[in-house]
């Protein structure tokens, strides 16, 4: 077969060829990209402009919530555009730069949900040394740590998946998807591809067993509070994040934990759309629908007169409290 290395760009999965559907397809996928780039930006526009979200948790939150507006980002619009103009080609640059931003985002995402576990734990089973552990430099440091992590990750990645020659370029997916493009290559899998495997298996499983553990110990520390109540507040903290840590696993598992094989065209669309597009979709509304400070935030955020109370202010991005 033809060593296509040096190919300009690669097809991705076209998802109809009727036009009526097409556009239906377009309008399905703005409407979802439309919703979750709103509820994202609503939860960090009331982190950022109510003082009273000033705290690690909802620092944390923030941070998830510009980590899931990137994400849906980088290939939800790729697929409308292509969807509208009845096309199927990605450059190979864009190709590239959706496998670094996939994993980029989606391991900071991960190590933000790890973070978000440990101050929960803290916040209940040491409450009196939460301000002392918890304080502006270390949730600084914590985010930072992350956000690096995930760079780690996606160079790591993106380098592992372009470094070896295709034989192919049609991939079988809406977007750059790696379990697709490791099927492009001349050789298969080789050594490189399989250590990335590997330290992608060990990376999200020691965060997964971290926060298994955190849990169990929260869980024990909740069950020993005399209070009726202070269960009942310790645990409205600890499900919005329970929830959307299980939806991020959950539907991960959905896409990659799968018979080996080759799966049809619309299974591979019905399980990307799974683990790549619902949580950032979701992840807002988990957090608000449950939470009384993000309610009274996102309130305020209707209220025209809020606004010009903090026009003359400085431009802070959160202080932690």
């Amino acid at each position: 077969m033809p060593n296509l290395t040096s190919t300009s760009e690669f097809l991705l999965l076209g998802f109809s060829e009727i036009g009526e559907l097409q556009i239906l397809l377009f309008f399905v996928f703005l409407v979802v990209y439309l919703t979750a780039v709103t509820g994202n930006l609503l939860i960090i526009l009331a982190v950022v402009l109510d003082h009273h979200l000033h705290t690690p948790m909802y620092f944390f939150l923030m941070n998830l919530a510009v980590l899931d507006l990137g994400s849906v980002s980088i290939m939800v619009p790729k697929a409308m555009a292509n969807t509208l103009l009845n096309t199927r080609s990605i450059s190979f640059s864009g190709c590239v730069a959706q496998v670094f931003f996939f994993f980029f985002l989606g391991g900071s995402d991960f190590a933000i949900l790890t973070i978000m576990a440990h101050d929960r734990y803290v916040a209940i089973c040491s409450p009196l040394q939460y301000e002392t552990i918890m304080h502006e430099g270390a949730c600084i440091q914590m985010a930072a740590s992350a956000w690096t992590a995930g760079i780690l990750t996606a160079t790591l990645n993106s380098g592992g998946t372009f470094a070896i020659p295709f034989c192919s370029n049609v991939i079988n997916q809406f977007f750059c998807e790696v379990p697709q493009m490791v099927k492009l290559p001349c050789s298969g899998l080789n050594l490189i591809e399989i250590g990335i495997l590997l330290f992608n298996c060990c990376l999200f499983a020691g965060c997964f067993v971290y926060i298994a553990i955190t849990y169990m110990k929260i869980f024990a520390t909740v069950l020993r509070m005399p209070s009726v109540q202070g269960r009942k507040k310790a645990l409205s903290t600890c499900i919005p994040h329970l929830t959307v840590v299980s939806l991020f696993l959950f539907t991960g598992m959905f896409a990659y934990v799968r018979p080996p094989g080759n799966s049809s065209a619309e299974m591979n669309v019905i399980c990307a759309v799974f683990y790549a597009i619902l949580p950032p979709l979701l992840n807002p509304f988990i957090y608000s629908m449950r939470n009384k400070d993000i309610k009274t935030a996102l309130l305020k955020l209707t209220d025209f007169g809020y606004f010009p109370q903090i026009g003359s202010s400085k431009i802070i991005l959160v202080k932690l409290g």
